[in-house]
């Protein structure tokens, strides 16, 4: 039998594809007029009629044996001038949604499919049309479905709480069971919810809290003291606090130099300076210092590796305080480390119009790898200390 007629298998296969595509379970859902639905079938041609008579019998008796459960084959007579007069599959089809599943052995999970989907109907039925476009992930969802939905009739009864999400009070269901379904729970709350209970700015797995309108863990900010005469100094300590943001927004210091540092024991290390404090940053993003207003009245220093990604936490961080100078990520710094260059992964080529032109000559040098062919870094802790120390000086004096 030659590979280019249609077997039985190729039929189911078929239809298969349709379940894989979630057109059949969509079909439970909101029939769309499937059914019934034609098959292709590839046949013997003429010549291969009187060439291979004998396959050709053979293949049309294992498609009538192979399709018998599920779909319906129309016989076309063919008359031919060596082999007269025969029958030969010339049609298949699939007549109705429980044939199509009976030929490809998904009933089981239909019925599973249906008992989700009655549920959904009865409890929750703007989240429809999600099971429409999702049968399969709602399908491979079964175990928790119920508790899904729970949670999403919960948020209706409370919308925007403000709690944390260990204070969910269901039966059955912790904060680690909301956490790791945010993916799917945010689909099905952003169809079930109003909008004013949406908080359309917050998107993604990491701003769930905030969409929805629960407390999130407050972000921290942790800040050392470098002037032993400033009020907040404890002798004999390193004057190291974390406050969270909002404390740290309120802080308002009489401090008018604030460093910022990418490197926790750079941050610990950094050297006593008058009328000055250091952050430990954030790396990209500086949520938790934007919303300090006073910070736009002090004079910002950022200390960052000279490499691609340095500069653009740099340009980021111009995004929300302008003011902002880099500290120690000059090309003379570079060349006098020339012995600690390493290679830096990953680099970014993207523009960064908030750099200065110093700033720009040196990440571009960096990013078309004019200084050597591969990717150049200079780590922020590899820079001696007494160059950190002369600076901080230079600085403050």
């Amino acid at each position: 039998m030659t590979s280019t007629w249609t077997t039985a298998a190729d039929l189911r296969a078929q239809v298969l594809r349709r379940w894989d595509k979630g057109e059949l379970l969509a079909e439970l859902v909101v029939p769309v007029d499937l059914f019934p639905l034609r098959l292709s079938l590839r046949a013997p041609s003429s010549s291969e009629l009187s060439e291979r008579f004998d396959a050709v019998r053979a293949w049309a008796a294992e498609l009538q044996q192979g399709s018998r459960a599920g779909c319906r084959l129309m016989m076309r007579e063919v008359r031919h001038r060596v082999i007269g007069q025969n029958s030969l599959p010339g049609e298949a089809w699939v007549d109705t949604l429980d044939d199509a599943l009976r030929l490809i052995g998904k009933a089981r999970d239909a019925r599973a499919f249906q008992t989700l989907l009655a549920a959904t109907r009865q409890q929750q039925p703007t989240l429809l049309p999600w099971l429409q476009r999702q049968p399969l992930r709602t399908l491979a969802l079964a175990d928790v479905w119920p508790k899904l939905l729970d949670v999403v009739a919960w948020l209706q009864a409370h919308p925007r709480p403000g709690v944390y999400l260990r204070q969910v009070d269901l039966s059955g269901i912790h904060s680690k069971f909301i956490e790791a379904q945010r993916g799917v729970l945010a689909e099905l709350l952003d169809l079930a919810l109003p909008a004013e209970a949406i908080d359309a700015a917050a998107s993604g797995a990491a701003q769930f809290a905030r969409r929805y309108g629960f407390r999130d863990k407050p972000a921290r900010v942790r800040l050392r003291f470098l002037d032993p005469d400033h009020q907040a100094w404890v002798p004999c300590t390193d004057a190291d606090y974390t406050l969270s943001q909002e404390a740290f927004a309120k802080l308002a210091p009489a401090a008018r130099r604030v460093f910022i540092t990418e490197n926790e024991i750079n941050f610990l290390a950094f050297p006593p300076a008058a009328d000055s404090l250091v952050v430990f940053g954030a790396g990209y993003g500086f949520d938790a210092l934007a919303q300090a207003a006073w910070l736009q009245q002090r004079a910002l220093h950022y200390w960052g590796d000279i490499d691609t990604h340095g500069f653009a936490i740099l340009d980021q961080l111009r995004a929300h305080f302008p003011q902002a100078q880099s500290f120690l990520m000059d090309r003379d710094t570079l060349f006098a480390h020339q012995a600690q260059w390493t290679e830096e992964p990953q680099p970014t080529q993207r523009d960064l119009p908030r750099l200065n032109e110093d700033e720009r000559r040196l990440y571009d040098d960096l990013r078309w790898r004019r200084l050597r062919d591969e990717p150049l870094r200079l780590e922020q802790e590899r820079i001696a200390f007494g160059c950190v120390e002369r600076a901080v000086a230079a600085l403050v004096s």
